[in-house]
């Protein structure tokens, strides 16, 4: 069975923040609290800097600019109606693991919040590591039902994992 995250550092600042454990631990966490298994899923997390996720915003997003954190989800998972929780994938069998998707970190934007916000760079990263592993299984913050069933998960992914809310 392949590992739950395949880790891909671009810029090696992200080796110092220890990227690989962080996002082994925040996939876990998540899984976890969602009442799925660890097994039977994989996911990718590149950690990059901000010129490569700008090229990735103006490639996907048409936004020629630096954001924190993207996801490429491998398939729609939205729920059916505002609010509610979006379907769970089931997990592979054997040897095929289901790939629920890729997410990019940019260690620039994310260390420059990280800054603003008054928060711990490890904080704020495994933050937006549970936050896009969450957009790969549906959830979603358009809306405001759905922002506050994805922001209320959050909270409590991250105080599992030590982290203080962040949005408070």
């Amino acid at each position: 069975m392949e590992p739950l995250v395949d880790t891909v550092i671009e810029d090696p600042r992200w080796q110092a923040l220890g990227l690989a454990a962080r996002g082994d631990a925040a996939a876990v966490a998540v899984l976890a609290e969602l009442g799925m298994a660890p097994v039977g899923f994989t996911m990718c997390i590149m950690g990059c800097d901000d010129a490569r996720i700008a090229e990735l915003n103006a490639a996907f997003r048409e936004k020629g600019m630096p954001t924190n954190v993207l996801s490429w989800p491998s398939q729609e998972r939205g729920a059916e109606f505002v609010g509610e929780m979006p379907a769970l994938p089931d997990p592979g069998m054997g040897d095929e693991a289901v790939s629920l998707g890729d997410i990019a970190l940019a260690y620039e934007t994310c260390g420059r919040e990280a800054a603003e916000q008054e928060k711990s760079v490890e904080d704020h990263v495994t933050h937006l590591i549970v936050h896009g592993i969450l957009h790969l299984l549906g959830f979603d913050h358009v809306e405001d039902e759905d922002a506050e069933l994805m922001e209320a998960t959050e909270v409590r992914i991250l105080a599992k994992l030590g982290v203080a809310d962040p949005y408070m």
